[in-house]
């Protein structure tokens, strides 16, 4: 920032921001600025680089100071609440789930809570909605020699390696009914019977859960079990999407750019490259957040990375609309690669769990 970079004045209409000549200039959303009145719902502005977030007086909270959490990056208000809930459900048995929308970073939270546990087993995700309905037994309660063709060994499902630790079952919306009922089982007697096997196998695992889609709403379309949704959502925690939490942009963008320092080498963000990030709405959230500062850095011949290295998708891809805008696309992309979802997703360059959300959402609605 400038010795004297910008003037801010509380008036009547809001907040009166005018640039004082600064050589990194003021920037309101993507646009460099001389004066903008900015209300306190949230408004945002870029200075040298640091971003401000402009709140009213009563929706403001003071930050704790033991707010973040192991591998989360974010100290906003929605970020906060997160982690009172994760750190007040870490200590007990109880079974978590998370909802949130692709990309807000489940398996990060998952991880905390294992972190935070005290559980001495290990932390094991398995992401459910990858595996074939005729693999989930064998994946998730394990198989003896001989069950089945090619089962020339035995196998400890996921419930048995995760023993005394923590199993995180991500897009768990994706289980059929079949497995559905078998992991209903294991839920609740903690009693594991693998494939082909004559004896059940007691397992302390303690169970966190994850989901895309409203849960509470397949429950009701009669595509989740209502007894399942009540042992999995003994607590539940819902994810804010990044365009939630913009005060959490810049520090998200600086490690992630760290991360990718060894590939690329040194990165920062100019005025102009933080305020596009700032207002942008993230769809795809932390991990289109993450593609797009790789494409600027590698875009960027030095170590700046300047507002023209940004290069953003279409803010309007998440919601009832983006379906709606999407579906023939997409569904045209399953015919070409012949029902196979996880193809189609990735000649989208879309994740495979925002891909079937889109799919999901347009037969719905």
């Amino acid at each position: 920032m400038s010795a004297r970079h910008c003037e801010l004045v509380a008036g009547t209409g809001g907040l009166e921001l005018t640039d004082l000549g600064a050589r990194n200039g003021v920037f309101v959303g993507d646009a460099r600025v001389k004066h903008a009145t900015l209300s306190g719902g949230g408004s945002t502005f870029v200075v040298g680089r640091t971003t401000i977030i402009v709140h009213s007086r009563d929706s403001v909270e003071e930050p704790s100071e033991d707010a973040a959490l192991p591998g989360v990056i974010g100290s906003s208000a929605p970020m906060r609440r997160v982690a009172r809930e994760v750190r007040r459900h870490a200590r007990t048995r109880a079974a978590v789930l998370f909802q949130g929308e692709s990309g807000t970073g489940k398996d990060v939270f998952a991880r905390a809570i294992h972190e935070l546990s005290g559980r001495q087993g290990p932390y094991l995700p398995v992401n459910v909605g990858a595996i074939s309905e005729s693999l989930a037994d064998g994946e998730l309660f394990g198989y003896r020699r001989g069950a089945f063709t090619g089962a020339v060994t035995a196998h400890a499902g996921a419930f048995e390696q995760a023993h005394r630790g923590t199993l995180f079952l991500d897009e768990i919306a994706e289980l059929s009914p079949s497995v559905q009922v078998k992991l209903l089982r294991v839920v609740e007697d903690g009693m594991v019977r693998p494939v082909g096997g004559s004896q059940a196998t007691r397992v302390d695992v303690r169970l966190v859960s994850a989901s895309w889609a409203p849960l509470h709403e397949r429950v009701a379309q009669g595509r989740f079990r209502m007894d399942l949704f009540h042992r999995l959502s003994v607590a539940t925690i819902a994810l804010p999407p990044l365009r939630a939490r913009r005060g959490d942009i810049p520090a998200l963008a600086c490690d992630l750019l760290a991360r990718m320092r060894p590939e690329l080498g040194p990165r920062r963000l100019s005025s102009g490259a933080l305020a596009r990030l700032v207002s942008h709405d993230w769809p795809g959230n932390v991990r289109e957040l993450s593609s797009a500062l790789y494409r600027a850095a590698v875009a960027s011949d030095s170590a700046d990375i300047l507002g023209e290295h940004v290069q953003l998708g279409n803010q309007r891809t998440h919601g009832p609309r983006a379906t709606r805008l999407t579906v023939e696309r997409a569904a045209e992309l399953v015919r070409q690669h012949s029902g196979n979802i996880s193809a189609a997703a990735a000649a989208a360059g879309i994740a495979r769990s925002t891909f079937r959300a889109w799919l999901s959402s347009s037969k719905e609605g």
